[in-house]
């Protein structure tokens, strides 16, 4: 059974489900996986820092392991092509060099807009309070997992995210510092053998108002 891709947004926004049984048969493979996360991290972050890191969880062996901790979603673990552990990456101004150094060389900044930015940032990193950059990281991740949802959709896969696992234990377990990668939720991602259940909303006049 092959993914059916769509481009209708419509459609990817009203088909989503949450899917916790999937077809063992179906794999994605690396390469469409790397455009399904290409296309999620379009997602915004704070000052373009995409704080965002991937765990892709698909072999025997990996996904066993994450058994261990995620003792309430063994069936999302078992049938899944992959589990996607989603970390928040505290230490992400790292990467400011190479992210606006890239827009210099993509023509999209001017050089001495970088070099005013990045010294302002690194000021602004210097002091950010770790709570205040936790707490950034946390929403810049669930940006870019909702987005990355939404383009597994478009490829015509089927996720859930999940929150149910041992937050404490899964960067250890697979060999990163805890310290530094924070995680923010797993997402199942396959091809549904069985429908996600519909579910209700709460109607726009109970959670809006204008002014």
């Amino acid at each position: 059974m092959n993914a059916t891709k769509t481009n209708d947004f419509t459609s990817i926004i009203t088909g989503r489900r949450s899917v916790r049984q999937y077809d063992p048969s179906v794999k994605i493979s690396k390469e469409e996986m790397t455009e399904i996360l290409t296309e999620a991290t379009l997602a915004p972050s704070s000052v373009n820092m995409q704080p965002w890191r991937f765990l892709i969880i698909e072999s025997a062996e990996a996904k066993a392991k994450l058994a261990t901790i995620a003792k309430f979603n063994q069936q999302q673990v078992e049938t899944s092509a992959a589990m996607i552990a989603v970390f928040g990456d505290l230490n992400n101004f790292e990467y400011a060099e190479e992210i606006y150094g890239t827009a210099v060389e993509r023509g999209l900044m001017p050089k001495e807009v970088k070099e005013g930015q990045l010294s302002r940032l690194a000021v602004h990193f210097a002091n950010l309070p770790a709570d205040i950059n936790r707490e950034t990281v946390m929403i810049d991740s669930g940006l870019v997992s909702m987005q990355l949802m939404l383009a597994a959709r478009a490829h015509g896969y089927d996720t859930n995210a999940i929150g149910g696992f041992e937050k404490d234990q899964i960067a250890e377990l697979f060999g990163m510092d805890k310290e530094r990668y924070i995680p923010v939720m797993l997402i199942s991602i396959g091809k549904a053998a069985t429908e996600g259940y519909q579910s209700v909303r709460l109607p726009i006049d109970k959670i809006a108002e204008w002014k």
